[in-house]
């Protein structure tokens, strides 16, 4: 197969993985700047162009778009799905999982396990805000924030309804979610491809930071994930309509809750941690499923 792989960094970590992969299976890989791309939106006749050649003779692609990036990357790979390309991860799923309000009100819908969240622009229901989220302790996590950056937890009641009201009094969207303490600044992230847990890992936060990101100084160890850990990530995937995501969960009292599903999750964590090849398992994928025409969507909403 001719892959292309939508990446700003090709020597990132996991996109060395995925090209490695790809090539020791005999295809050829193409990183593209999706940012240096160009397109002619004709009628029947979707073109793109990269550096002043036409893009052309692909059989997949490979979306790795940042997040700061998502308007302009989900363009391109847009045009791809237009001239038959198959996408490992299609736009609208893409779109679904990085607009946060959207991907919880989807999970929510459709029964996947979550944390108590509320949303409202009116600043004068800042109260009843918190007090649906079950009070003090309260996550407030920026809308657009990635990585953990733009996630505070506020300790009283009072310091939450002034974080809240400084993010509203600033025209910033954000998030207010329960305070999962028995989750002990822990979480697990599950690697699905094709609806299968392929890789799992528990990751834990630096001393005295209840947020769990490994970009962040966080620790990732291999776990066995419950039978009820594997239905949600599972469930979560399919909810969203992505095909390879990693699926991050909290373990509660009540069972896993999912807070987030990450249409472009990092290789690094989970192959050092597990010494599973997921880089593999994705070129596999591809493999499989790769066809010209085959960029239906999946999920709803």
């Amino acid at each position: 197969m001719k892959i292309a792989l939508l990446t700003r960094n090709p020597k990132l970590y996991s996109h060395q993985r995925i090209a490695e992969a790809a090539q020791e299976r005999g295809h050829e890989i193409v990183p593209v700047d999706y940012l240096r791309c160009y397109m002619n939106i004709t009628s029947r006749k979707p073109e793109l162009r990269y550096m002043g050649e036409k893009l052309e003779g692909f059989d997949a692609v490979i979306p790795r778009i940042a997040a700061s990036h998502t308007f302009y990357g989900l363009a391109v790979l847009r045009q791809f799905e237009m001239m038959g390309v198959f996408p490992l991860n299609e736009s609208v799923a893409i779109g679904r999982s990085r607009d946060k309000l959207r991907s919880l009100q989807i999970l929510a819908r459709d029964g996947v396990g979550l944390p108590i969240t509320a949303f409202a622009n009116d600043t004068t229901r800042t109260d009843d805000v918190i007090e649906i989220v079950g009070g003090a302790p309260t996550v407030i996590k920026l809308l657009e924030g990635t990585q953990g950056i733009g996630v505070v937890l506020s300790e009283t009641h009072k310091s939450a309804k002034s974080v809240i009201e400084a993010f509203h009094g600033a025209d910033i969207a954000i998030l207010v979610q329960e305070f999962i303490k028995e989750a002990e600044g822990r979480d697990i992230r599950v690697f699905v491809i094709d609806g299968k847990p392929v890789a799992a890992i528990r990751r834990s936060g630096a001393k005295g930071d209840f947020r769990s990101n490994l970009h962040r100084g966080g620790q990732a160890e291999k776990i066995a994930i419950s039978r009820q850990e594997r239905a949600a990530a599972v469930k979560a995937a399919r909810s969203m309509g992505l095909n390879v995501c990693g699926v991050d969960m909290l373990q509660s009292s009540r069972g896993p809750l999912v807070m987030e599903v990450n249409s472009s999750p990092g290789l690094e964590g989970i192959e050092k941690a597990t010494g599973v090849d997921v880089a593999t398992a994705i070129i596999q994928f591809l493999e499989a499923e790769a066809r010209p025409g085959r960029t239906k969507t999946k999920g709803k909403g």
